[in-house]
């Protein structure tokens, strides 16, 4: 018999982690406390997945009408929760919000289940301090839009016992995602902590002239983009160099000395924002903003399909 996910919140994460574990087999309940919000989220999940079908892009082994009848809907927290290997809570990122959910989730939830969190910026702490349970909370944030893009950070609190994170992420990998699990908590994770990072550069070089918006975009798509869609950015120095001692002699120095250079954390917001705005909105109207996600996911899923072709390539210079 199937082991059983309880899904909380049918939005898009909560949507998208119900295809992701139906399509490994798991029995899915996607819990809401509005009637029509379920039925309108099967409905929403039973269009993706015969999309995806129809395309060659669905995940697993199973049809689209097999992943669709491991899926349920359930306006009864206790139905969801019951009897579940991990209960993944996908309510909006407002901290209110997600507190009075996990509150909730804790007053059903019995041993062993896990209570994961979707959350991308919440510290596991503060999420879990008050919860009966929270010796088996853990985050488990995966990346927007799940389905399309596998890497799901796993992050514990200091209260949450070894075997938790350890059991998230063989289930991340048992669904094909990619997990990465931090050793400890810290704000913003990693991801958004790199993704910041970036943010912070390219807003600086469109404040003060160096690029336009268009062009400073294109340093990524068209460069670094391409070698980090594949590698990772410590992989592609260790390769631009003969090894990693070699690329630190040749450019640790010039590293440091430009790193130096880029002044204090810009802030996003005032005239520069605006100025950001007007010139995305010139490439791309605000009306087309759905028509554009559509086509990033569409991309984003040959890119993935691509991905596991190269990954299946022999001599691919890893160890075995």
């Amino acid at each position: 018999m199937a082991e059983t996910i309880g899904i909380l919140g049918s939005g898009l994460i909560g949507r998208s982690w119900a295809m992701l574990f139906a399509s490994a087999g798991y029995k899915v309940r996607l819990f809401d406390i509005e009637p029509q919000q379920v039925q309108g989220a099967l409905r929403e999940i039973e269009g993706q997945l015969r999309e995806l079908e129809q395309s060659k892009l669905l995940r697993g082994k199973r049809s689209a009408r097999e992943q669709l009848a491991l899926i349920s809907g359930t306006t009864s927290l206790q139905e969801c929760v019951a009897g579940a290997l991990l209960v993944q809570e996908c309510t909006p990122e407002i901290l209110d919000v997600k507190m009075k959910a996990l509150r909730d989730l804790d007053a059903v939830v019995q041993p062993p289940t896990i209570i994961s969190s979707s959350t991308s910026t919440h510290m596991p702490s503060i999420l879990s301090k008050d919860l009966k349970n929270k010796s088996r909370f853990v985050v488990a944030h995966p990346v927007n839009p799940p389905y399309y893009v596998r890497l799901v950070e796993i992050v514990p609190a200091p209260h949450t016992e070894a075997w938790v994170p350890v059991k998230v992420r063989e289930l991340m990998e048992g669904i094909g995602q990619v997990p990465v699990a931090l050793q400890k908590e810290v704000a913003g994770f990693s991801l958004n902590r790199i993704q910041y990072v970036i943010l912070n550069e390219v807003w600086r070089q469109v404040q003060d002239g160096i690029l336009s918006v268009s062009d400073v975009d294109k340093v990524m798509s068209e460069g670094l983009g391409p070698r980090y869609a594949f590698l990772g950015a410590l992989e592609t120095a260790y390769l631009n160099a003969e090894g990693m001692l070699n690329y630190c002699d040749r450019y640790a120095e010039t590293i440091y000395s430009v790193s130096q250079s880029m002044g204090p954390t810009p802030r996003m917001e005032g005239e520069a924002a605006k100025n950001v705005q007007k010139e995305l909105c010139e490439r791309i109207p605000m009306e087309k903003l759905q028509e554009r996600r559509q086509w990033r996911d569409a991309c984003l899923t040959r890119l993935a399909v691509l991905k596991k072709e190269v990954e299946a390539l022999p001599n691919t210079g890893l160890k075995k």
